[in-house]
């Protein structure tokens, strides 16, 4: 198994392993209520990687996610190399 990054709901951003065949995955939340996350590809050109986004978001609004977690990661970068 292999694990995947979980975009949106109550396991954002963990890392989950998942068997490579699952499309959706149940995931916990709370004691009695669970989670659905959808398998996404996310691609540039040749280079993929393979996502499960939370039922709630478009995939716009992950990628919108990954952008402003990516800006706040730039941004904590350059103020520790001063």
């Amino acid at each position: 198994m292999q694990s995947y990054l979980f975009i949106g709901g109550d396991h954002d951003s963990v890392n989950v392993p998942v068997a490579d065949d699952i499309d959706v995955v149940q995931l916990h939340k709370g004691v009695t209520d669970k989670d659905n996350y959808l398998r996404e590809n996310l691609s540039v050109g040749d280079a993929s990687i393979t996502i499960y986004r939370h039922d709630s978001l478009t995939s716009e609004q992950v990628l919108a996610r990954i952008v402003v977690h990516y800006e706040a990661w730039a941004v904590h970068q350059s103020r520790r190399r001063l």
